[in-house]
């Protein structure tokens, strides 16, 4: 899947229902459904990434988010711009990354995306969490129970990871 975004020159494009945010406030799905719901979706497709109690083997603790916030939301938007040039039915684009501490459970992302129809909706978050993973200037902390640590670029963990 391609995840390169094309720069967008002043950001003209941002649409105004969209929702873009970073946190040290915990995720809602709830909110994020109700920002993107819209009557001319059919579908509505919201991926959630939480943070999970065992990585590659080794027993996680917990995980610390950090951000580059006014770049990462940039790239937020610009994820939003690419949806819609590639899937141009798109009603609403929501992404919303916490940061600082998470505890095990906890949401580290949330992105939706209304659709009139499901493929479009399903292909469109997909591409948005893809997107986010190998562009946004985020990165996690992890701690291991055995006390060690390891910062790593989000784009840089395993495709099934958050």
């Amino acid at each position: 899947m391609k995840t390169s975004i094309n720069p967008l020159p002043g950001l003209n494009s941002i649409h105004p229902n969209d929702s873009f945010r970073i946190s040290f406030a915990p995720l809602s799905v709830d909110e994020v459904y109700g920002l993107v719901d819209d009557p001319s979706n059919g579908a509505i497709a919201l991926m959630s990434g939480t943070v999970r109690k065992q990585t590659q083997g080794k027993a996680v603790r917990y995980l610390e988010y950090q951000a580059y916030e006014p770049m990462a939301i940039v790239i937020f938007q610009e994820i939003a711009s690419n949806i819609r040039d590639q899937w141009t039915d798109t009603n609403r684009v929501v992404i919303h990354h916490r940061i600082g501490k998470l505890e095990i459970g906890e949401i580290s992302v949330l992105i939706a995306v209304g659709c009139p129809h499901r493929a479009e909706a399903f292909a469109a978050c997909r591409y948005g969490i893809d997107t986010l993973k190998h562009n946004a200037p985020i990165w996690k902390k992890e701690f291991w129970a055995d006390g060690s640590s390891t910062w790593v670029s989000i784009g840089a963990c395993e495709e099934d990871e958050n």
